[in-house]
């Protein structure tokens, strides 16, 4: 019996995992070196969010504190931008970043944003491909049932789809939030670099999570295909 796990593609899935680790890697040195460097305003992470959102007339977002590090979001469910503890009550230029970062994903939701409406519309499939594609594939290799692994392939692209549609989610919230803090007057123009470096490592974990989607994926299509070939 051939067993999946015994196969040379296991490079791809290492690959995936290095530049998920790598992006990791840099996001965390980079947001640690400007948590360190206080913004000439001194306003904390809380004031800017409520600075941005007043400055746009919304008043039914409210603002909370979440646990956790880099758990920042927007929830679009009960209208809440969470901030972790060290953005929350920081006035660092990261904390700052990440702040006007979710503001940003807020003015998306207020203006009706496509690519937003696209992630929110696949998410529900998304989340069953992710957590259903894979043993699907895995058992139709197992069995040497291809029709069932493809179909498994079928519903995982579904999840890598949802890792695409993100990116363009995250980079224009952040493009909003580099916006909002110059027009603002919330950041001085020579930390919007801090900002924008911040910002743009945090944007490569979502670029470096797709493409290791997409290798992940490709595995299970060599290995489905290899498997049909060895049954003809």
């Amino acid at each position: 019996m051939h067993y999946y796990y015994m196969d040379a593609t296991y490079i791809l899935v290492l690959i995936g995992a290095l530049l998920c680790m790598a992006a990791s890697a840099g996001v965390k040195t980079t947001y640690n070196k400007y948590s360190k460097v206080r913004s000439m305003s001194g306003m904390t992470g809380a004031e800017v969010a409520a600075r941005i959102l007043n400055q746009n007339c919304i008043s039914d977002v409210s603002i909370a504190n979440v646990s956790g590090d880099l758990t920042d979001n927007f929830d679009p469910r009960n209208k809440t931008v969470n901030l972790s503890d060290a953005v929350y009550g920081r006035s660092s230029v990261a904390a700052i970043a990440v702040a006007a970062h979710e503001c940003g994903h807020v003015m998306q939701h207020e203006n009706g944003y496509l690519p937003l409406k696209i992630r929110s519309a696949i998410l529900p499939a998304a989340n069953i491909g992710s957590k259903a594609g894979v043993p699907i594939i895995i058992l139709g290799i197992i069995l040497g049932i291809t029709p069932f692994a493809n179909l498994g392939i079928l519903i995982f692209s579904l999840a890598v789809l949802f890792q695409f549609v993100t990116l363009p989610v995250e980079f224009d919230a952040s493009k909003r939030a580099l916006v909002m803090l110059e027009e603002y007057g919330i950041l001085a123009h020579e930390e919007i670099d801090g900002s924008r470096k911040v910002l743009r490592a945090a944007a490569l974990t979502y670029v470096a999570s797709a493409a290791s989607a997409v290798l992940q994926l490709l595995r299970f299509v060599i290995l489905a295909n290899g498997n049909n070939r060895r049954r003809d």
